[in-house]
Formats: structure tokens, C-alpha cells, sequence
């Protein structure tokens, strides 16, 4: 064949349905595109570099004075030195396609999952990663979404498909354990496919999706292989209970809105609700019975996304194959009659289509890939993401700071001590920032404290040593630093104050 045929062969086969599917793809990436850096990402930044500069793990803390030297499990310290040598290379362009291509690959593994019409799967699809927004920033989290996205595939292959791919669960484990200490997720979805395929059993369900007792033990086993490989890590069997400890910091509501209940007022909430209203109505007057693992995943999921905002993107992976499955039963042949094989005969190539029509889908798909690489350029411009940054972070403060060289131990706020970690170490070391599980949550509850100016804040500072402030302007800290008569005011604008002591 030659090549102008293999070339109009593939003109010939771009049909509305792949169309559809490269819309949402791109449209998915190019809005995930966005300056991605958030208060975290700066300490995460601070800790690779640190790697790379010593070639060793961190294990002890370096980056405040509050607790120098403490041991700190690094659970994120492979993720840490990849985010390093992307900024090294590529500065906020590198992070913000990393974001957008790790939200795809999830959300492309989701898609895997989905059966019926390719229209609604493609709007089903950008409906739950839109969902996840509040969720992208660059930070370590971003690699347990889409490792979450891989095992929930291999599980949904298993337990649909027949497909036995679990040899691979404790390859990605060790992978994850080295990564980010999300991969308690993927034990949580063994743990509850286990749970599900059990009580469809002791119910006497039957049907398509349902393990025998033997693919029950096989999955059983996977699973107890997974918890095996856990400690090989840097902090070895320690990884086991940091998890739990990182979740039990109650304080943590207080501080970081992730850890809160979502705030359902805001425009970046609804698409949760609507990913929630359809899955629900889906499932009430879908024929296909329900499904009871399915109804064990999504109602697990579902409870912890009411919880904390940080769970809804775990509930985007599961809730569209659940939807889908009820939506495309029964099941919806898309393939075009005449691609179809004749009984006894050989399959014949796609449909001819008229040039008009072939030349319609490749100006929708220019006009498509335009869109989106115009969207995408936007972001990866430093004085785009400096921009953002200044609106969120104590830049002019930093700035200060650099320039008058102020004395004494430094208090900062908790949402800024990545940032000042990344621009003021080694001079000034940080009071707190976003490393909860190393402050433990004591210490965070005293800072709140402090920052609210309740319970003699003076005498704690002042125990402290505390010389250099840097704090949100509208604090009530800030406040009674104004009117205290041995501190002043070195620097402020709309966002943060600087105060000295006398």
C-alpha cells in the first residue's frame, strides 16, 4: 500500500466518534493546564533540592528551627527530586504539563473502564476530572491520583473483563510506597473490591462482575503481596502506620481547606454534585442490577468525599464506570454494520466517507488542537505563573526581608512556610509550614493559637525568641503586633505584614 493510500485510509477512518474522544482528552489537558504551584509545592521543591545537592535521603529536618534535626519520614522524596530536576529543566512550564499530564493519564484509565455511546462517555468523562480541579497543584498527590486511576483498571479488568493483571499491584506498590503516602488508597481498593465480591457471595448474587471463590483468593493474595513490599522504602516498616498518623492530626480541619467538608457554594464544588446527581439517578433507573462491590466502592469514596474535599477526585475515578455501566445496559453496539464481519467472511475496512465530510473532521480536529494549544501556551509563561504567585504568596515580604536583613528567629504563617523555606533558607529557617506530620498536632493548635492572639501570644513568642514576624495583614497576630509597644512594622501591603522587634 502505498503511502497517499495509507494516508486518505486514515483520513477515511477519523469519524465523529474519535473526534469526540480527542476533544475530551484535549479538553481535559488544556484546562488542567494552569500555574499549578500552591503553598506545598515550594517545600516539596526545597526538599529535592536538597537531595540533589547531597545525594541522600532527608530523614531529618532541615528547613525550620522549630524542629531542626527531628527525624522526618520523607514519604514523598522520589516524587521530591523528580519536581526538582523538572524545575531545574523547566522552571513553571514543566510543573504545569506535568499537572495536566498526569490529570489525563488518570482520567484516560478511567475511560478504559467505561462501556456505551462514546458521546456520553466523553461528557461523563470531562464532568469528573472538571470535578477534581481544586485537587491540581504540583505536588506529590498528583502521582496517587493517577496510580489510584491504574489499580482501580486493573481491578475493573479482573473482576469485568476476565484480564489478569494483579502480578502488577506490588510492582506499582513499591512504586507508590516511594512516591507519596497515597498509596494507602490502593490497599483501600483491595480491601473493598474483597469486601464487595464477599458479601455478593453470602447474598448468593450472580452475574457479570462477580468473581469464583478462586479469583476472591487470587485478588486475596495480590493484596497480602502488596502489604509485603511496603517496607521497601527508605523508612522501611515505618511507612506502614504514617498514613494513620498524617489523618489523625485533628488540627489539620482547622488549617488547610482540602482536609475540610467541601463547600458546596462554590462554582469549583458543582461538578462534584452533578458527577453525584447522575451517578445516583444512573443507578435508581438504570436496568442493570446494582452492582453490590460497586455500591460498596462508590458509598466508601462518597462518605470520605463528604469529609474532606481532598477525597472527590478518588470518587471521580470510581463513579463513571459505575454510571456508565448503567447508562450502556443493555450493552450498545457502537461498530457500523458494515465494519462489521460477515458470518464465515473476513472483516472489510472502514466505511468510505465522502471527501467533504472527511475534510469537516480534520478542520474540527485543527480547530480543536488550536484551541487547546492556545490555552495551553498561556500558563507556561514565567510572568503568567510570577503573577499568580504574587496574589497568593509574601513575595513583596521575601522581598524585604532579602534587601533590609532583619534580625532573630522568624514566626511565619503555616500557608507561607513552603514558600519562605524556598526563598529565605538557609537564612532564615521557617516556625511551621505544610509538613503537618512533622509538627505533630500539639504544636499546630499552639500555633493556631498564637496566629489568633488568645492565650498570652506575647509571653509565647517572646519564650520563643521570636524577633521576625511575617503574617497575613488581616490577622488578628497582626492586629495586636500594630498596637504592641516593642514590636514595629517593617513592611506591609494588602496581603502580608513584616514586624520587627524593637
Amino acid at each position: 500500500m502505498s503511502a497517499s493510500s495509507r494516508v486518505a485510509q486514515f483520513a477515511n477512518a477519523l469519524t465523529l466518534r474519535r473526534l469526540m474522544l480527542v476533544l475530551a482528552f484535549a479538553g481535559i489537558f488544556a484546562v488542567a493546564t494552569n500555574p499549578s504551584v500552591d503553598s506545598d509545592t515550594w517545600w516539596h521543591l526545597r526538599a529535592g533540592e536538597w537531595m540533589l545537592a547531597h545525594r541522600q535521603v532527608m530523614t531529618a529536618d532541615a528547613f525550620s528551627w522549630t524542629r531542626a534535626g527531628h527525624p522526618w519520614v520523607d514519604h514523598s522524596w522520589l516524587s521530591q527530586v523528580g519536581m526538582a530536576l523538572l524545575w531545574n529543566g523547566f522552571g513553571f512550564a514543566g510543573l504545569n504539563l506535568a499537572v495536566a499530564a498526569l490529570v489525563t493519564l488518570a482520567f484516560s484509565f478511567v475511560y478504559l473502564q467505561c462501556e456505551g455511546s462514546v458521546y456520553l462517555k466523553a461528557l461523563v468523562l470531562q464532568l469528573a476530572a472538571f470535578s477534581t480541579g481544586l485537587y491540581w497543584s504540583a505536588r506529590p498527590q498528583m502521582l496517587s491520583l493517577a496510580l489510584a486511576s491504574v489499580f482501580a483498571y486493573i481491578l475493573s479488568l479482573f473482576r469485568w473483563r476476565g484480564r489478569d493483571h494483579l502480578w502488577l499491584l506490588p510492582a506499582l506498590t513499591v512504586l507508590w510506597v516511594n512516591l507519596h503516602a497515597g498509596f494507602a488508597i490502593g490497599f483501600l481498593l483491595i480491601a473493598l473490591t474483597l469486601a464487595g465480591q464477599i458479601l455478593s457471595r453470602a447474598a448468593g448474587a450472580r452475574g457479570q462482575g462477580l468473581l469464583e471463590w478462586p479469583g476472591v483468593a487470587r485478588l486475596a493474595l495480590a493484596g497480602l503481596a502488596c502489604v509485603a513490599v511496603v517496607p521497601l522504602n527508605p523508612f522501611g516498616a515505618r511507612m506502614f502506620s504514617y498514613p494513620l498518623e498524617t489523618v489523625s492530626i485533628g488540627a489539620l480541619r482547622a488549617v488547610i481547606q482540602e482536609w475540610m467538608s467541601p463547600d458546596f457554594h462554590m462554582l469549583s464544588a458543582q461538578p462534584f454534585i452533578w458527577l453525584l446527581i447522575g451517578t445516583l439517578v444512573a443507578v435508581a433507573l438504570g436496568r442493570r442490577r446494582t452492582d453490590v462491590t460497586d455500591l460498596v466502592l462508590l458509598s466508601f469514596f462518597l462518605y470520605a468525599a463528604l469529609l474532606a474535599a481532598r477525597n472527590i477526585p478518588l470518587f471521580a475515578l470510581i463513579a463513571p464506570p459505575v454510571l456508565m455501566r448503567h447508562v450502556a445496559f443493555p450493552a450498545v453496539d457502537e461498530e457500523p454494520a458494515a465494519a462489521r464481519s460477515p458470518a464465515g467472511g473476513e472483516a472489510p475496512g472502514p466505511p468510505r466517507r465522502a471527501p467533504a465530510l472527511v475534510l469537516i473532521n480534520w478542520l474540527l480536529l485543527a480547530a480543536v488542537i488550536a484551541v487547546a494549544a492556545g490555552k495551553v501556551a498561556v500558563p507556561l509563561r514565567p510572568s503568567v505563573n510570577e503573577a499568580a504567585v504574587a496574589k497568593s504568596m509574601p513575595v513583596g515580604a521575601v522581598e524585604y526581608i532579602r534587601r533590609t536583613g532583619p534580625p532573630g528567629r522568624l514566626f511565619n504563617s503555616y500557608n507561607w512556610g513552603g514558600y519562605l523555606a524556598w526563598t529565605l533558607y538557609p537564612a532564615y529557617p521557617v516556625y511551621i509550614d505544610g509538613r503537618t506530620d512533622l509538627y505533630g498536632d500539639a504544636f499546630v493548635r499552639r500555633y493556631l493559637r498564637i496566629v489568633a492572639a488568645q492565650e498570652e501570644w506575647q509571653a509565647a513568642l517572646d519564650r520563643e525568641g521570636v524577633r521576625l514576624v511575617v503574617i497575613e495583614t488581616g490577622s488578628p497576630l497582626a492586629t495586636a503586633l500594630r498596637r504592641a509597644p516593642d514590636w514595629r512594622q517593617g513592611y506591609a501591603d494588602s496581603l502580608v505584614s513584616v514586624f520587627e522587634r524593637r
